[in-house]
């Protein structure tokens, strides 16, 4: 178990994994903006792809105040190894099923990211970072959003799948 992370290190720490995260989100996004075998799930993948490129900068500009580069620890370096595999599967001539896992890996990196702006959100408005708590409430609500359609898309692919034998 490792020491707890408290105050400014604790800050770090999540600008750390939010970028690692991020980071993570944005190239399993490209490469599922083309690999993806609905096309438009392809195409909101694409739009979210935009929007998670400039959430990547932002997170790297904000947290460079606080000495975070993105340094992969536990939780970033073991959803990324998912994502990686997960991925690389569906991509080296994988099934439906394989790319609806990628789909469902990505969805769930992009929760993360969601949850993990409400606590950027109220640390922001703790030190009264007006700054951060705007990027906080633009990058909360922009996960949200692409993470609400990557769902319903989700749920259509998993009926077209499951619809297949029928």
């Amino acid at each position: 178990m490792g020491e707890a992370k408290v105050g400014e290190e604790f800050i770090k720490h999540e600008f750390d994994e939010a970028i690692a995260i991020q980071q993570c989100i944005v190239d399993a996004e490209a490469s599922l903006a083309t690999a993806h075998p609905v096309a438009t799930a392809q195409r909101a993948i694409k739009e979210a792809l935009a929007a998670d490129k400039q959430y990547l900068q932002e997170l790297k500009t904000l947290g460079k105040a606080h000495d975070a580069t993105g340094e992969v620890e536990d939780v970033a370096g073991g959803l990324t190894e998912l994502m990686t595999s997960t991925l690389e599967k569906a991509t080296s001539g994988g099934n439906d099923s394989d790319f609806y896992e990628a789909h469902a890996v990505l969805r769930n990196l992009k929760r993360k990211q969601w949850d993990s702006a409400g606590g950027m959100l109220a640390i922001a408005r703790n030190q009264k970072d007006t700054r951060l708590r705007d990027a906080a409430k633009d990058f909360q609500a922009g996960q949200k959003q692409s993470s609400t359609t990557l769902t319903k898309e989700l749920a259509g692919y998993a009926a077209q799948i499951a619809g297949a034998d029928a």
